[in-house]
């Protein structure tokens, strides 16, 4: 960072405007967390258990999975512990790296986005040959690209920002390090530094959406040829809930980073990024599990497992058993 710059601790002001509602909403934020972090995970657990599953569509859903839940391990609990504690101080690093994994995986997560589109018009366009071009060595290409696309975007915004001049104050009005509260306290931010975080901002979110579009476009191509009624639908009942996620990721994601900011709107931008950081995680997992027949499936037999798997521990744990039936 610059040797100019005269902060070295900032305060997550966050929710302070609010005292009387950190309480409940430690509550709400804490149960929205635990349920991310358990939907995320049967997603994970049932696709790893169930050979099924084991396709290049779940493999993408996996990679998805895993890197919201990542996503949101950068930034509730850090805002689980401001929100009861009195001292919200975050140092310079801390911030930096704080801002550079999330925006490093929510790139991603973009990314993963358009790989996942771009694997359903390869199904639909040449299911005989769909293994042959959607190989896991293909699959795992698209997958570290997107990673270290994301990242890179992401070292981009964070260098950007991290080598102005802090001077003025040190208050962030946010839950955590996001872009707009920390700009408008830099002394020398310009019109330069503006273009250049937009420009990194519209590649990952505008880009990736591109690429989905241009997929979709491609995809209705074929499926409005498709001559017999069950392929249209089966066709279409592939891609829902990707398009679901995708239009509830992006809406938010846009207004939050590609809309101009000013400081009057920070409470307003703080509580949508409220949305964008524990409502789209926590739905995601949800629409693939009520809307996938296969995943709602997989999902049975993970919960029917462990119910089976209980009994046999309750018994091992209670000595007491074996007794009473000897």
């Amino acid at each position: 960072m610059g040797n100019h710059t005269t902060v070295t601790m900032f305060i997550l002001w966050g929710f302070s405007s609010f005292p009387e509602l950190q309480n409940i909403l430690f509550a709400v934020i804490l149960l929205s967390h635990v349920t991310i972090l358990l939907a995320n995970a049967s997603i994970m657990v049932a696709i790893k258990l169930n050979h099924s599953l084991h396709t290049p569509m779940y493999f993408f859903l996996f990679a998805l999975s895993f890197s919201e839940t990542c996503t949101t391990m950068v930034i509730l609990p850090r805002m689980l512990v401001d929100l009861l504690s009195e001292s919200k101080a975050i140092s310079l690093p801390e911030c930096a790296t704080q801002m550079l994994f999330f925006f490093g995986l929510a790139a991603n997560n973009c990314f993963i986005m358009a790989a996942m589109s771009y694997d359903r018009y390869t199904a639909i366009h040449s299911p005989l040959h769909y293994h042959i071009f959607m190989t896991q060595k293909v699959c795992f290409q698209l997958m570290i690209t997107s990673c270290v696309t994301g990242f890179l975007c992401s070292l981009g915004i964070t260098f950007t920002i991290f080598n102005l001049s802090f001077c003025d104050s040190n208050n962030i009005q946010h839950f955590f390090c996001d872009i707009s509260p920390l700009v408008h306290l830099a002394c020398d931010y310009t019109a330069h530094h503006a273009m250049i975080i937009f420009l990194l901002s519209a590649f990952v979110l505008v880009g990736s959406f591109v690429l989905i579009m241009i997929s979709y476009v491609f995809i209705l191509f074929l499926v409005v040829k498709m001559s017999s009624a069950h392929g249209r639908q089966k066709a279409f009942s592939t891609c829902s809930s990707h398009l679901t996620v995708v239009s509830v990721h992006y809406g938010f994601a846009c207004f939050v980073y590609l809309i101009p900011k000013n400081t009057d709107s920070f409470r307003e931008d703080m509580l949508m990024a409220v949305t964008y950081t524990v409502l789209t995680p926590l739905l995601n997992p949800i629409i693939y599990s009520l809307r996938n027949k296969e995943m709602k499936i997989a999902l049975r037999k993970v919960v029917g497992h462990i119910n089976k798997s209980l009994p046999c521990l309750t018994i091992k744990n209670n000595p007491e058993h074996f007794k009473n039936n000897n």
